[in-house]
């Protein structure tokens, strides 16, 4: 007969295992090796847990929203946006960008996040075997209290909603549409992961007594929730503060250092770029670090 003891560790592995699924709205962590350990003591120690600074991506539950379009290129929304990206199609990001209303883009905590978008439930207007449409968020659309929910006010709060550059939308359906509805996904607790190419860039602005971080080119989950700095002498790691979008900043002197960062994604998993600056660095150039797999 199986031990009490046993019977307890079972369940609570169970739950671990279970608790990355988007349903739950629920981080891993929460029933992780030291939840394990308070419950059942030192035997704990042989047991083999998942681990969490490698998740893997599985599709999450589709939710439904609604997605327009605007005129021109990725630069409308991309250049000097809410996120602070310079340059969206330059930095990767191409032409399959949007801009998320507030309920979405959460002050700028989703800049960079990755969705999966598919034209749903108006077979008058969308387009018959289109494939899911990943974007990344990179700015951010503004209510219009001034306009109905239902009839131009299509970022007002609570509206979970896309607006995507023009000839993305005709990927999905065709421009007389104007506006229509969607559903989104994310995965591994509600993300879809962002494939990128080369490292994550950090661009360095601002004067000796005070400095911002633009960080970009996010792979993995893409939004950032926290970044760290170093240096190589007097500068120990140093939590910085989300300016806005993706830019971070500290009033911690940087200069003469070379400098290591450390980003941690939504996903809880961290990557740590060592010594990507060197001592001599200069305001305005950009250095690339390690990336998320």
């Amino acid at each position: 007969m199986a031990s009490p003891l046993k019977s307890i560790l079972a369940t609570l592995l169970l739950l671990a295992i279970a608790l990355p699924d988007c349903q739950a709205k629920s981080k891993p962590s929460l029933l992780g090796k030291q939840a394990i350990h308070h419950a059942i003591g030192r035997q704990a120690n042989h047991v083999e847990l998942p681990k969490r600074h490698k998740p893997k991506f599985r599709p999450g539950p589709w939710k439904k929203a609604h997605a327009t379009f605007y005129e021109g290129g990725s630069g409308t929304f991309g250049i000097g946006g809410a996120c602070n990206y310079k340059d969206v199609a330059g930095e990767g990001y191409g032409m399959n960008t949007v801009a998320l209303s507030s309920v979405l883009f959460r002050n700028g905590q989703a800049c960079g996040a990755c969705f999966e978008i598919k034209c749903a439930d108006s077979p008058q207007w969308c387009k018959l075997g289109q494939p899911s449409l990943i974007v990344t968020a990179t700015d951010h659309c503004p209510p219009n209290p001034s306009l109905p929910n239902d009839n131009g006010g299509w970022c007002n709060v609570p509206r979970e909603h896309f607006d995507i550059a023009k000839p993305v939308f005709s990927q999905l359906a065709g421009y007389k549409a104007g506006i229509i509805p969607i559903q989104y996904r994310r995965s591994f607790l509600c993300r879809v992961p962002c494939k990128k190419q080369g490292g994550i860039r950090f661009n360095i602005l601002g004067n000796p007594w005070f400095y911002q971080v633009i960080v970009w080119n996010v792979g993995g989950a893409g939004d950032v929730i926290s970044v760290q700095v170093k240096g190589d002498d007097k500068l120990k790691w140093t939590q910085m503060e989300r300016d806005w979008g993706a830019t971070w900043k500290t009033s911690a002197i940087l200069h003469g250092e070379s400098l290591s960062f450390r980003v941690r994604a939504s996903d809880e998993r961290y990557s740590t770029s060592w010594h990507v600056t060197p001592k001599n660095w200069q305001f305005g150039q950009t250095y690339e670090g390690k990336n998320f797999k």
